[in-house]
């Protein structure tokens, strides 16, 4: 008698072995009725993402530590009826072009979240990516784990983005 065992491995469960960090990224785009200084302004100043975000809440810089690169800020996330704290570092400060930071670090960060803004009209194209640096299992152990992380973080960001345009739309 003679088995037979088939393993079928799918892209849904692939390990980390297999994955590479850098195809977990995206860039959404929104317009918002003002300035690309302004805007960054409000973007740059992390204690004013909880207004926007819906999943960042009592984010602050550091004590004397402010919009600039090397700066370090915390905040809380949550997700999933869950909460944590994260560190993060400034990592592109250019007032009125781009703002970046990196969770966890310039040095061994695991997220970086990016900024852009350029002039349209009266107003601006804001521009937020995410890119996932590095593999972590805290993240995910699987491309389905890292797919869903993408997805759900991609909803977050055109969130972000409405919230942001119609907050300046309300000031």
């Amino acid at each position: 008698m003679s088995t037979t065992t088939t393993t079928t491995t799918t892209a849904a469960h692939d390990l980390f072995g297999s994955l590479d960090a850098a195809t977990f990224a995206f860039t959404r785009r929104a317009w918002v009725d003002a300035a690309p200084a302004r805007v960054y302004d409000l973007v740059s100043d992390v204690s004013a993402i909880g207004r926007w975000s819906p999943n960042a809440t009592d984010v602050r810089f550091d004590q004397g530590a402010g919009p600039r690169v090397g700066a370090w800020f915390s905040g809380r996330n949550r997700k999933d009826g869950r909460e944590w704290t994260t560190r993060s570092q400034v990592v592109r400060a250019d007032p009125g072009s781009a703002f970046a930071f990196v969770v966890g670090g310039a040095e061994d960060g695991i997220v970086r979240w990016s900024w852009t803004f350029h002039p349209q009209g009266r107003g601006t194209v804001v521009g937020q990516s995410w890119q996932l640096l590095r593999l972590d299992p805290v993240l995910g152990t699987t491309r389905g784990d890292l797919d869903t992380l993408r997805d759900y973080m991609t909803n977050s960001v055109e969130a972000t983005l409405v919230s942001l345009a119609e907050w300046i739309a309300e000031a």
